[in-house]
């Protein structure tokens, strides 16, 4: 079937990396480069979000995009976070005012209500962002409506009911969290396209950098199939594979990253049988490499007194056991502890231990987690 972004090529440019000058401020005249090659290479799709660098990355686009190319030559994505910092409606729905004013864009293809959830999804019932989005597309300055997600598969099918409206959706989607109980990729993508004929735009299809450079074991199985294709290639390919995407976002930092995504994506072409079996094998040796056992179950969380978020603390944990990545595994920490109780926060009443189906040592794993991510 046909379908909303079909023939978007399938290499998406997302602007949350973006390449910085000594002392932090995004390198325009880098990036400019690199949007050169990749609209040179006929690639058209670039993605940011009102609170990426601060506002700077939207900022960095009128130089370095919009006031070099005509507006027809690029489709331009964009997000509102009504959950960050807003005390009212009047200030969530300015922030769609404040995206366009700084990006100068005029309009944006694909609008995005950024980082459903649990909790986050009641700012934008409370606020009527979803009424407001509509009212901005009627008006011609959003052609399509959609919502970025990290959540469960249960949790992105109740919102697309009750959302009908929704034209597409954003997903984290690799092969290392195709079968994982936290992120659930493969269960989110039944859902959005099988279930409610979504399109969607993948998000993190290299794990935040982690499968540009992964664990040894992983690694050989790549080589050992002797195609000479780099690490993140795989993984990019991988996601673009999969029926129903619009796009797959890869956020590069440097020309080199640029030229190699380009390299292999300007014809693309999906994994074959023989290269989805090789994918299948380096799930299973990541799988190999110990980690916290958790399923995501979240057993442990209704009982918690804190209201611990502790499937959450486990995935973070889990990106420095299996990816040897302590910074982003602190990250992610400080961030899912946004919405929850820390691990300092445990009292160590054990009804979370009584519950868990994989006989977790929950409360010895985060005091593990606080020596680790929490500042002293």
């Amino acid at each position: 079937m046909n379908y909303l972004g079909e023939n978007i090529k399938k290499l998406g440019f997302g602007l949350m990396r973006l390449p910085t000058l000594e002392g932090g401020a995004i390198d325009v005249g880098q990036f400019s480069e690199m949007a050169d090659i990749f609209i040179e290479n006929g690639f058209t799709y670039f993605d940011t979000a009102y609170g990426y660098s601060a506002g700077e990355s939207e900022k960095a686009v009128k130089p370095a995009l919009v006031d070099r190319y005509p507006r027809e030559r690029f489709v331009f994505a964009t997000k509102l976070p009504a959950w960050h910092g807003a005390k009212n409606a009047e200030e969530a729905r300015g922030m769609f005012f404040t995206s366009l004013d700084r990006t100068g864009a005029g309009y944006f293809d694909f609008y995005l209500l950024h980082n459903i959830g649990p909790t986050r999804r009641e700012k934008f019932d409370e606020f009527k962002i979803w009424d407001f989005v509509q009212e901005q597309k009627q008006n011609g300055l959003i052609r399509h409506v959609g919502f970025s997600f990290h959540d469960s598969a249960d949790v992105l099918d109740d919102v697309l009911t009750q959302h009908p409206e929704t034209e597409f959706v954003q997903l984290q989607i690799n092969y290392a969290d195709w079968e994982s109980g936290g992120v659930q990729a493969r269960r989110c993508h039944e859902i959005a396209w099988h279930k409610h004929g979504k399109p969607i735009v993948i998000m993190e299809p290299v794990k935040g950098g982690m499968l540009a450079n992964p664990a040894d074991s992983v690694k050989k199985v790549f080589d050992d199939y002797g195609s000479g294709a780099s690490y993140p290639s795989w993984a990019i390919r991988f996601a673009a594979s999969l029926p129903g995407v619009i796009t797959v976002l890869s956020g590069m930092s440097t020309l080199a990253q640029m030229r190699d995504n380009v390299s292999y994506m300007k014809d693309f072409a999906p994994l074959s049988e023989g290269e989805r079996d090789v994918v299948q094998k380096a799930r299973e040796a990541l799988a190999a490499i110990p980690s916290v056992p958790c399923t995501a179950c979240s057993y442990c969380t209704p009982g918690c007194p804190k209201n611990i978020v502790i499937p959450q603390i486990f995935d973070a944990m889990n990106r420095e056991l299996v990816f040897g990545n302590a910074g982003a595994a602190k990250f992610g920490y400080m961030w899912e502890t946004n919405f929850g109780g820390k691990a300092s926060d445990c009292i160590e009443c054990g009804k979370c231990e009584m519950v868990c189906p994989q006989k977790i040592e929950i409360i010895k794993t985060l005091k593990t987690a606080r020596a680790k991510y929490e500042e002293e």
